[in-house]
């Protein structure tokens, strides 16, 4: 079953699963651009190349999360008030070191990474291939990241 021949209701619940993911995945990516601009660390050069490449990874995600959201009828969250009230994921309160800035992004990354695997298997419950495929390849970006930043470890 294609996008365009989804009915209203399972539209409806993946406009909001993917609105959450969206959201998570919008405040990952201020995060990693903040950790990219403020890392003070003797891995310094190594640490802002590879939170650099992270933050332009999830800026790609995001347009790809909101044109799906678009193309299965919905309205994207687009501000920061939206995107923080639809957000599991939190801003740190405090600067952090490196290993902690690496720990938080890891962390993060995990997370995305379980809840694409529940939404992946809703969204295949429900027939709707277009948002597995989307959800599938943010799972091993989500799974690499945190994988490349445990080795920093």
């Amino acid at each position: 079953m294609g996008s365009a021949q989804l009915d209203r209701v399972v539209s409806q619940d993946m406009i909001q699963l993917l609105s959450h993911m969206l959201a998570d995945n919008y405040v990952l990516y201020v995060k990693t651009q903040n950790f990219h601009w403020n890392i003070v660390d003797s891995r310094f050069y190594s640490l802002h190349v590879l939170f650099e490449e992270q933050y332009k990874d999830l800026a790609e995600a995001a347009d790809e999360l909101a044109e799906r959201i678009r193309m299965i009828q919905g309205k994207a969250p687009a501000t920061m008030a939206e995107f923080l009230k639809l957000a599991s994921l939190k801003e740190p309160e405090q600067s952090l070191d490196g290993d902690q800035m690496i720990t938080e992004l890891m962390r993060d990354n995990q997370e995305i990474a379980g809840k694409l695997r529940a939404c992946i298997a809703k969204a295949g419950e429900m027939g709707d291939d277009g948002t597995v495929d989307l959800l599938t390849a943010r799972l091993r970006k989500h799974e690499k990241a945190a994988w490349m930043l445990q080795s920093h470890l």
